[in-house]
């Protein structure tokens, strides 16, 4: 079984923008939650007892109880990055959670060989910081672990981004870099790999990991498996953000700790703890952040209510 998942936390959120210039993008609340929390579990339940987690944008703000994993004593860990930071230790539902931060970031490859000495020389599972799934990963474990391969992707038959080609389990090509065969299905921003990826990833470089996938496919050791069974949404920008509170359904939309005027009309909107509707306003198809207030007679439709303002 994989013990260890590293989660992506330290990439700018452009595409959400201004929300993400509140939170980092894992930290932006889905159903009353962090997004990245959503992610953990899903992690949590195919095995994985371990997270580490890179920052970079706000990263104070993963370190705040009530916007972050709400783990209130964080400490210095017993392990540093390769660029010499401290890492931050805290503990998410009894299981270890180290934050790694990058002053300047070394984007996604370079963010792999940054936690090394906490990878050691075992196999990790990686999970997008943006990206909400409820795909069963015990099967991308599963078919990694059958495989052999250095990294195994999780991958979708249908999405807006299908850069990725494969034969049988094997992916042959990615954007057609190696001019072997167009791209047929979607990469999730989910996959295993071991060890032995970190001999591939140059040292101490800012580097994107796409182009070490590139080379193990050129070599044949880039694996896949095909999870077409529940949710993946990409919660990239404002608009996919808006639809993933229409679509998923995956708490009650109006949280306990909430107080909604008597008059306020609610229609399809999610309104967060501690938020407060008024006395006749309306709200459509919106999100109400935790602690974000409507005041009475406010119209809000189609938009984001943060503490600080209205986002369309």
């Amino acid at each position: 079984m994989i013990q260890k998942a590293f989660l992506l936390g330290a990439g700018l959120g452009t595409r959400l923008r201004p929300l993400t210039d509140l939170l980092p993008k894992p930290l932006v609340p889905l159903f009353h939650r962090p997004l990245v929390e959503w992610a953990m579990e899903a992690c949590a339940a195919a095995g994985v007892r371990e997270f580490a987690i890179n920052t970079h944008h706000l990263p104070e703000r993963w370190r705040i109880a009530d916007c972050g994993l709400r783990i209130a004593d964080w400490k210095e860990g017993e392990v540093k990055g390769l660029n010499g930071a401290e890492a931050l230790c805290g503990r998410w539902q009894g299981m270890p959670v180290h934050l790694f931060h990058e002053p300047d970031l070394f984007e996604t490859g370079g963010g792999i060989w940054n936690i090394s000495p906490w990878i050691g020389d075992e196999p990790v599972l990686v999970h997008n910081g943006d990206v909400f799934s409820s795909m069963d990963l015990s099967k991308v474990i599963a078919a990694h672990e059958a495989s052999g391969d250095v990294v195994t992707l999780a991958l979708r038959s249908e999405g807006p981004a299908r850069f990725i080609a494969i034969e049988g389990d094997r992916v042959i090509d990615i954007r057609n870099l190696l001019d072997r065969a167009p791209g047929t299905h979607l990469f999730t921003g989910i996959y295993v790999f071991s060890p032995e990826l970190l001999k591939w990833i140059p040292p101490a470089e800012k580097i994107t990991v796409r182009d070490t996938f590139v080379e193990l496919a050129r070599a044949g050791r880039l694996g896949s498996v095909v999870l077409d069974e529940g949710d993946w949404l990409d919660l990239g920008d404002l608009a996919s953000y808006l639809k993933a509170h229409r679509e998923l359904g995956l708490a009650d939309p109006v949280h306990a700790d909430a107080r909604i005027s008597p008059g306020a009309t609610l229609i399809d909107s999610v309104v967060g703890p501690g938020a407060e509707i008024g006395d006749g306003a309306k709200v459509e198809r919106s999100v109400v952040w935790p602690g974000a207030s409507v005041g009475a007679g406010e119209v809000i439709a189609d938009a984001v209510v943060t503490t600080d303002g209205v986002v369309r």
